[in-house]
């Protein structure tokens, strides 16, 4: 473990949680709600496949499709959104829109990419 001299300097009762040391990432591309939804869904699918395997099958497969679903409809929206952004705009006049928008495009494939 190496020493982190900034918190080595932090007065002992001030406790800095995981979150705040965290650099924030990129957006999630699924609400919390639905991704914990689909989780649940396929834990008790795991738990259920040493009694009832077909069923579990199916009920990780149910989990599997919801998640493509929403990860497609999301993407769609998301597309969407960002193309709203730039389409009617002129290049001269708006080009910090447009680099905007390219990282956004950029960032959003090289997640799907590593996927």
């Amino acid at each position: 473990m190496m020493y982190d001299q900034a918190r080595a300097q932090q007065p002992p009762d001030k406790d800095v949680g995981a979150a705040a040391r965290r650099a924030p990432g990129p957006e999630p591309l699924l609400p919390a709600e639905e991704r914990d939804r689909v989780s649940q869904c396929l834990r008790q699918a795991l738990l259920d496949f040493a009694d009832t395997p077909r069923e579990a099958l199916e009920a990780a497969e149910s989990a599997f499709d919801a998640v493509t679903a929403e990860l497609a409809s999301a993407l769609a929206e998301r597309r969407r959104v960002l193309r709203a952004g730039w389409q009617d705009q002129d290049a001269q006049a708006q080009a910090e829109e447009f680099r905007h928008a390219l990282r956004q495009y950029r960032e959003i494939t090289e997640r799907l990419l590593r996927l």
